[in-house]
């Protein structure tokens, strides 16, 4: 049996962390983008501590309101039907792939920060999570979220548009294969045992 998480935990996680996003997006507009320095510059050693802060920061609003409904849907659907401490493993395994990512193959000069990559991360992790468990509910899922969403991975191909990091996009991508390999929920072993009847 797989640990579900109920519908109302999922959905006042995702509200929560859709809430903070907004809160720290508040902030840093009031502060004249004093936390887009939590942004990820390339090949810095010294930048790699940010790179699971950078995935909670945008460039502007309109930058985390594209964000915003996917992040819910698909962290919703993730967290309902892994199970919230593997939708968490989920996601940071994730972060960490998109933000290294980035980190190691981004043009030099550039900052970038936004969930897009736990979203795409979160995308692959639905579209490949059935097939991996062979649960029939589970492939339903990742071919629906594969129509509705499928023209995302169009952002995870590289490109020379200065504003798109189709690098965090990507790895978040791969993130989220990965994830659903190491998170697989695996079959428990069947104990053996052997009755021993009483002899008269």
């Amino acid at each position: 049996m797989t640990a579900r998480a109920k519908p109302v935990i999922c959905l006042m996680l995702m509200l929560g962390w859709v809430a903070l996003l907004w809160l720290l997006e508040g902030v840093d507009v009031l502060t004249g983008g004093a936390l887009d320095t939590f942004g990820i510059q390339p090949r810095d050693p010294a930048e790699l501590v940010d790179i699971v802060p950078a995935a909670f920061m945008h460039f502007g609003f309109g930058h985390l309101a594209a964000n915003t409904l996917p992040l819910l849907v698909l962290g919703f659907i993730a967290a309902l039907r892994s199970g919230i401490r593997r939708f968490l493993g989920v996601v940071l395994l994730v972060i960490v792939a998109s933000g290294l990512g980035v980190w190691l193959t981004a043009a030099p000069g550039s900052n970038t920060a936004g969930a897009s990559g736990v979203v795409f991360g979160l995308f692959g992790y639905l579209l490949v999570r059935g097939f991996i468990e062979r649960k029939a509910l589970d492939i339903g899922i990742g071919l629906a979220v594969g129509v509705v969403y499928g023209s995302i991975l169009w952002g995870a191909l590289p490109t020379t548009a200065g504003q798109i990091s189709w690098q965090g996009h990507l790895f978040g991508l791969i993130g989220g294969v990965v994830a659903a390999f190491v998170v697989r929920q695996r079959p428990r072993a069947v104990t053996a045992r052997t009755a021993v009847r009483p002899v008269p």
